[in-house]
């Protein structure tokens, strides 16, 4: 049987599984299937990869153990806790492309095209897991904003690595073409250097990111760890993993610009200026809130005929996505037109309200963008605000001087009436302070998410 010749099929199949399991996510009814279809691909991968493996169970060993601590942490994660996972596992994508490329360094015994493309692996592998390990603090709010002076302090230090980049490449290009005598223990010391500012860079270069903007930064690290991939299947010569990689890479750099679109942002302003991230970036607004019960807020919707329910990360923390689809359908029965508006970067990473409201069985038809909603924004009657802050924050619109304007929003404020249901005052991750709640229409409905929203569903059965 010709091994090679399976190996290379098992791989195209693999390939078309991966571009049918991606065209497959993007709806909600195939999303599932989709993602079955890709894993299949996957495991199809891997398995004929051990063809060519000398002694195939030590892998087999650590792939059962690896699958066994993926699958412990993937059942146990909250909902809240995705985009923090989603980080990781790009963290450990661009890792595992890291070591690979490492691996192959030893190996080279001369200078060549396959040794730039390793110098190349090694920092699009080092810049994303250092670069999604900040993400993962900065979205689990241990590492809280930071000072401009570090922040400046990144930047330049960032330019400094770029500059080492290209002298460390450009060395070994020279050598390559042999306009420069080849000192191999120059260029081990020089790759050794490489490994670490490929770390030191992506911490540079994501510390200095604002907490609005983790959004479209987990989708270019995504991008980072398929193009990572990619040139490690260059490195290895392996079909499936070159297709992987570039379908990993093309589909996050699209979801990247098109999040950068509907923050009205270029992608130099989110990574090289940011907005202001810290709480006390900006002066304060102030005005008078108009608190309310939830049996006053339940005469309100009762009486409504259109209501829009907005959702943000505050229904994450509650993981309220469940009563809410419940009052959507109390909603309905009682003659009222239910939506839902869902900005593109509300949450901590792209498409987190889709997902928790696809848990939830809500119609995916049912789910608007702020180009659908706001047009006809003053026609509807009530507004249901849960938790969201930065992606209805009217400062966007009306605040010339504002970090986020400029920013595309829903613009709830104004509807009829707004219920802005939050535990507090407190300002947004953008760390944004919201004129919203203090607007004549607005009312706040203060507490935990899910337990106001259960007292709205009580009120309605009864």
């Amino acid at each position: 049987m010709d091994f090679i010749f399976l190996q290379e099929l098992g791989y195209i199949v693999a390939a078309i599984l991966f571009i049918f399991g991606l065209k497959m996510l993007s709806k909600e009814d195939t999303a599932a299937r989709g993602n079955l279809v890709s894993s299949v691909g996957m495991l199809i991968a891997v398995l004929v990869t051990l063809i060519k493996v000398v002694d195939p169970y030590l892998i087999l060993l650590a792939m059962i153990i690896g699958a066994g601590i993926g699958s412990l942490f993937a059942l146990k994660v909250k909902m809240t806790s995705i985009p923090e996972m989603v980080a990781l596992f790009n963290g450990f994508g661009g890792l595992s492309s890291f070591f690979l490329a490492w691996s192959q360094f030893i190996n080279q015994s001369n200078v060549s095209f396959i040794l730039i493309l390793t110098y190349m692996t090694v920092f699009i592998g080092g810049v994303t897991f250092s670069g999604s390990l900040i993400a993962f603090f900065k979205l689990s709010e241990i590492l809280k904003g930071s000072s401009n002076l570090l922040n400046n302090i990144s930047r330049w230090f960032l330019v400094f690595i770029c500059f080492f980049v290209l002298i460390a490449i450009g060395q070994v290009i020279l050598s390559s073409a042999g306009l420069l005598a080849i000192n191999f223990e120059l260029i081990q010391i020089t790759f050794i250097a490489f490994l670490i500012a490929s770390l030191l860079a992506g911490l540079a270069f994501v510390v200095p990111i604002g907490g609005g903007d983790m959004p479209v930064v987990i989708s270019l690290l995504n991008s980072l760890s398929g193009i990572a991939a990619a040139l490690a299947g260059v490195l290895l010569s392996n079909t499936a993993l070159i297709v992987a990689g570039c379908l990993v890479g093309a589909s996050g750099l699209v979801l990247t610009l098109i999040m950068a679109k509907s923050m009205n942002r270029d992608l130099y302003n989110i990574f090289f200026v940011g907005y202001v991230s810290d709480s006390n970036s900006e002066e304060e607004v102030t005005g008078e809130t108009k608190p309310i019960l939830a049996e006053d807020t339940y005469l309100i919707m009762e009486a409504a005929r259109s209501v829009l329910i907005v959702p943000g990360y505050g229904m994450a923390v509650a993981q309220a996505q469940h009563v809410v689809k419940e009052l959507g359908d109390l909603l309905e029965e009682n003659g009222c037109e239910v939506s839902y508006g869902i900005h593109p970067v509300a949450g901590r990473m792209p498409g987190h309200m889709n997902v928790l409201l696809a848990e939830a069985n809500v119609s995916y038809d049912n789910l608007l963008e702020p180009k659908d909603v706001n047009p006809k924004m003053e026609t509807i009657d009530v507004v249901v605000v849960i938790g969201a802050n930065d992606v209805v924050n009217p400062s966007a619109t009306e605040q010339p001087g504002s970090p986020i304007y400029g920013m595309p929003i829903i613009e709830t404020h104004r509807a009829k009436t707004v219920i802005v249901l939050k535990r507090s005052m407190s300002s947004g991750f953008a760390g944004v302070q919201n004129p919203l709640f203090f607007k004549e229409n607005t009312r706040m409905l203060f507490g935990d998410a899910k337990e106001s929203i259960a007292k709205l569903v009580s009120e309605f059965k009864e």
